[in-house]
């Protein structure tokens, strides 16, 4: 009689609910936010702006209540597992960059001390770098011929930068109507290529000796913008794409929605926190303007490329700053001769970068925009609604962005 072949025995691995490790890592983030402002009461690593600076989802996932930071690190230690069942992919990359940032949080909420490579590589999720000189060098380089067309051919790079500023430069009475005018236009681009926002709209908040250019005040519906700086048109629109429409504001809006309906996973509703996430969203709104298919002209594109320009020098800066222990008055100079910005902004640069915890976020910025943007630049018109979903839909790394289309 012939022997009967036995089948080996399979062995599945359980598949992993997705919608369940969406709101578990979701209220984990937000009660991670919730016992660091409760154990520091204002003197941690973080200010006031907490780890998740605006959560809308009060309603929908409510925060996991911890009582220290070892419950904090048995709850990684179970996502982990479980995004360890996912398969390569976007999704996995994502879970598994945001969980690095979180427990890198948590290391410097417990007071551990850590380098400024090892926030920049683990809280952040970007190389700890700076940007090379050539490629620096090629954007000044292209900065000089968009300046020449211009009509501004003599002097050094840095006197022409200034004189273009000077010479478009918006009167303090001009700002809140040109403001008011490009949010308009925005929100309409926006409604018919990203997403329809509504009713929503902001009112500008002007503010002085911040150390920010401007800043998303969702809650409060006001785009706070710091008039210690002259701002040229094609810089307040960049703005407001950034802080307004199709930026901040409306990818806040896009995931409340999207999450309370149930098409994406909860964790969308983490699109600010200052973690992995926070550079695509940083990303997003840098690339604004080209979301929305935008430039209208030679000032925009000079913008939009001084913007590239001042991103790299101040992501440079930071790194040399904390990084290698150059003084302030070096990084001073530093930022002079490569960014062209103006006093107040370099001083805030520098600012910015000496803080514990946000100072490496200052990397998002060039990072996060190089991200979106090679994407973007990619996406065919019929992957449009597609590239849409998945930017604004999903939560994403520098890296996790990068696989759109895999």
């Amino acid at each position: 009689m012939e022997a009967i072949q036995e089948e080996p025995m399979q062995i599945h691995e359980p598949t992993v609910n997705d919608a369940h490790l969406g709101r578990q890592l979701t209220a984990l983030t937000v009660g991670m936010d919730h016992l660091e402002r409760r154990l520091s009461r204002g003197h941690g690593v973080l200010d006031s702006e907490g780890l998740v600076p605006i959560y809308l989802g009060d309603d929908l996932v409510p925060p996991l209540n911890l009582d220290d930071w070892d419950a904090v690190h048995s709850e990684l230690d179970d996502l982990e597992r479980q995004t360890a069942r996912y398969p390569a992919g976007v999704r996995r990359t994502f879970l598994q960059d945001m969980l690095r940032s979180l427990r890198t949080a948590t290391r410097l909420f417990e007071g551990e001390e850590l380098s400024f490579r090892e926030k920049l590589e683990g809280l952040v999720g970007v190389p700890a770098q700076p940007v090379s000189a050539d490629a620096l060098h090629d954007m000044h380089a292209q900065l000089a011929v968009l300046l020449e067309r211009a009509g501004l051919r003599h002097g050094p790079l840095a006197d022409q930068v200034v004189r273009w500023e000077q010479e478009r430069a918006l009167d303090a009475g001009q700002l809140e109507p040109t403001f008011l005018a490009l949010m308009t236009e925005a929100q309409r681009r926006t409604d018919a290529r990203i997403y329809p926002t509504g009713d929503y709209t902001m009112r500008l908040n002007a503010l002085r000796g911040v150390p920010f250019t401007a800043r998303c005040n969702f809650t409060a519906g006001q785009m706070d913008l710091n008039i210690d700086l002259n701002f040229t048109r094609a810089a307040l629109k960049h703005l407001v794409c950034h802080e307004v429409f199709p930026g901040h504001s409306t990818q806040l809006l896009y995931t409340r929605d999207k999450a309370a309906s149930g098409e994406c996973s909860a964790d969308v509703l983490l699109c600010t926190t200052n973690a992995v996430t926070g550079c695509v969203q940083e990303g997003i709104g840098d690339q604004g303007v080209d979301l929305l298919d935008w430039t209208e002209d030679e000032d925009d594109a000079v913008h939009v490329l001084l913007r590239r320009i001042r991103s790299a020098s101040a992501t440079s800066a930071a790194w040399y700053q904390m990084g290698e222990g150059w003084s302030e008055d070096r990084v001073h100079t530093y930022l002079e001769r490569t960014s062209f910005g103006q006093k107040p902004w370099i001083e805030g640069r520098i600012r910015f970068a000496s803080y514990s915890f946000r100072g490496p976020f200052i990397a998002s910025y060039w990072f996060g925009n190089e991200a979106v943007r090679e994407v973007r630049e990619r996406v065919t018109a019929e992957q449009w609604p597609e590239f849409i979903s998945f930017l604004y839909g999903q939560m994403h790394s520098p890296r996790s962005i990068g696989q759109f289309g895999s």
